[in-house]
């Protein structure tokens, strides 16, 4: 792990950066859905709008964009407000060395500030590994504390095979009779958790 690593807040402009890690998750893997690269324009339109509410995070080391992990919401209606899905994305070959965990660990931070209560992952997972999914993601989520809620069977067609996804989720906090409200990003001081 390089010892240089910082995480800051992403912003609109770094989308072609960002969009160069996500792209071979689309080409070459199972791990997202998504069939087309979108635009860099379209892909700072969704970073954008998601720091509206949630932290969107960047990892570098030695001044170069390694990874990015943010949050967005669980569902639209009001009662949802305490819960949210998470991603986390990797430059390709960089798994296994604990950027991830950094990542998560000052996300789920920062959604302790935001009074988010459960934090949960949508997971494409396969029965038979293949070149284009193994269950890595399942299994780093399992490390971090994340458990399994919920499995819906080939529900995702990709590469010509049938693949699962399984949600899981992981608690942040107590769930008192009368929580606090969720307050946007904005409002939230987590300069202690940038570097």
């Amino acid at each position: 792990m390089t010892t240089s690593l910082s995480i800051r807040m992403a912003a609109p402009e770094d989308a072609p950066a960002l969009l160069e890690i996500y792209r071979p998750y689309i080409t070459d893997t199972a791990i997202t859905f998504e069939y087309d690269v979108p635009p860099a324009e379209e892909f700072a339109v969704r970073i954008a709008r998601t720091l509206r509410t949630y932290p969107y995070l960047v990892a570098e080391g030695e001044g170069e964009i390694i990874g990015y992990a943010y949050a967005s919401p669980f569902k639209e209606r009001a009662a949802y407000d305490w819960a949210v899905e998470t991603s986390i994305y990797l430059k390709t070959g960089l798994s296994g060395q604990g950027y991830g965990r950094m990542l998560y660990d000052r996300l789920e931070a920062i959604l302790r500030r935001q009074n988010i209560l459960n934090a949960n992952a949508c997971i494409a997972c396969t029965a038979q590994e293949d070149a284009h999914l193994t269950n890595g993601s399942m299994h780093f989520h399992e490390r971090l504390g994340y458990r399994p809620v919920g499995i819906f069977h080939q529900c995702g067609y990709k590469f010509g095979t049938w693949y699962d996804m399984i949600w899981m989720e992981k608690m942040l906090g107590d769930h008192p009779k009368e929580p606090r409200p969720l307050l946007p990003i904005g409002q939230v001081d987590c300069s202690d958790l940038l570097n």
